[in-house]
């Protein structure tokens, strides 16, 4: 289940990116195991602004059953001319390989095309990351290419980084 992230959802946010530094963090350089509650209610923070301005639509992903925190999934990087956004996904270690990263990348799509009237959204994938480049397969992304030195990596140079793109049906 996606949803806005709520002020209740502090401590387990912060649990899970503790517990996932070693498999998120080589990818994400905000992943540490010293994640503090300060580090997590200023990603609330931020993800409100965003939530307000219209430039960012931030998801918590959650366990239907339980209402577990499993991850986190967003919309943001709104072109404010060309009609696309970015997407990005990460999953919680202990609930990685279960489709939640999947899920929440058919459903934002969904969500981009039908509520944001968007033509296009990307998927940018550092080289090497095995498990989000799957995702971005599995969700039948369309893949682009390899862009050279595309992202910023966690040591603080360029990465390369895949393309992969979704439209409309």
């Amino acid at each position: 289940m996606l949803r806005p992230y709520r002020p209740s959802d502090l401590p387990e946010l912060v649990a899970a990116v503790r517990e996932s530094h070693r498999s998120i963090g080589r990818w994400m350089a905000w992943a540490r195991p010293d994640f503090s509650d300060s580090d997590g209610a200023g990603w609330l923070d931020h993800c409100a602004r965003g939530w307000q301005s219209g430039t960012a639509f931030e998801f918590g992903i959650f366990d239907r059953e339980t209402g577990a925190f499993i991850g986190a999934a967003g919309l943001n990087g709104l072109h404010p001319v060309h009609p696309f956004c970015n997407l990005g996904y990460w999953v919680r270690s202990s609930c990685q390989g279960q489709g939640a990263a999947s899920a929440a990348v058919r459903a934002l799509s969904r969500h981009a095309f039908d509520r944001l009237k968007l033509a296009r959204v990307e998927i940018v994938v550092a080289e090497g990351n095995t498990a989000s480049l799957a995702v971005a397969r599995r969700c039948g992304a369309h893949h682009e290419g390899l862009l050279r030195h595309r992202i910023r990596g966690t040591d603080g140079s360029a990465w390369d980084a895949h393309m992969f793109s979704l439209i409309p049906a």
